[in-house]
């Protein structure tokens, strides 16, 4: 019979569901038209020709990416950690 999942545990799954969550959403969403519509209804209009900028789209898209790295990494380090208790 497995151990309870202890508080750690969980508040570790409940970071890597976030980093991956948050950046698929990263990563996707600066490509599509939900982008620019949300740029667009920021006061001031710098905001939806900044935002249009690829290279701030590929900035975004590549933090998008650390957030998915981090998560796959720590799921690897908590998954070594279950299978060696």
């Amino acid at each position: 019979m497995r151990a309870p999942m202890r508080r750690v545990t969980l508040s570790q799954l409940l970071f890597i569901f976030y980093c991956v969550e948050a950046g698929v959403v990263l990563a996707l969403l600066p490509w599509t038209s939900g982008w620019q519509n949300a740029l667009l209804r920021l006061p001031g209009a710098q905001w939806a020709a900044l935002g249009s900028l690829p290279w701030l789209r590929g900035a975004v898209t590549g933090f998008g990416l650390v957030h998915i790295v981090w998560g796959a990494h720590d799921l690897e380090l908590l998954l070594s950690r279950r299978r060696r208790s």
